[in-house]
């Protein structure tokens, strides 16, 4: 059996990408079952299987054929604030959370070989990274937290010992 396809047919335009079940649990590395939990637990697909009248009328989903579950599609861009607010991550995002999750515990326990603060770093840390990293240092156990949405999105770069006459708040990018 071919493995289906993103459905999106007259939705191009807009940006909307519609998966199967299987394929919308593969962007979180979780199965089709957790995902349809998740989505059940978010009020938009039946215990049955089928989407609830409430995804239907948002347009996070659709049914190919009324009444055959198995056949629904999910928007990827419509359902992942839903299943992102139930803890889970896209793959990708998944290890650069934990990359600076490890950068700023190791930060926070004030290491002399370092010249940069948790704070500091957590500067460049992109927007969409905070919430969870900071829902990963709570897990484990690191009590620092990221305290504000980031104004930018960038990349983390290594930063030196400020120059004399610039404040420890101001690092510069090494050479």
């Amino acid at each position: 059996m071919a493995r289906p396809t993103p459905c999106r047919s007259g939705d191009a335009q807009r940006g909307v990408e519609w998966l199967s079940l299987t394929d919308l649990g593969r962007v979180y590395g979780i199965s089709a079952v957790q995902t349809g939990k998740l989505l059940v637990a978010a009020g938009l697909r039946q215990s049955g299987g089928a989407p609830t009248t409430e995804a239907l009328a948002q347009g996070l989903a659709r049914q190919q054929h009324p009444g055959h579950h198995h056949q629904a599609f999910w928007s990827r861009q419509g359902c992942a604030p839903h299943l992102e607010g139930q803890g889970v991550e896209p793959r990708g995002q998944s290890q650069l959370v934990r990359l600076w999750a490890d950068l700023l515990s190791a930060l926070q326990q004030d290491s002399a070989a370092v010249s940069v603060s948790a704070e500091e770093m957590a500067g460049d840390m992109p927007r969409e990274l905070v919430k969870p990293v900071n829902r990963e240092l709570r897990l484990r156990g690191c009590s620092f937290q990221v305290g504000r949405p980031i104004s930018r999105a960038a990349t983390p770069r290594p930063a030196c010992s400020p120059a004399p006459e610039a404040t420890a708040a101001d690092p510069h990018p090494c050479d």
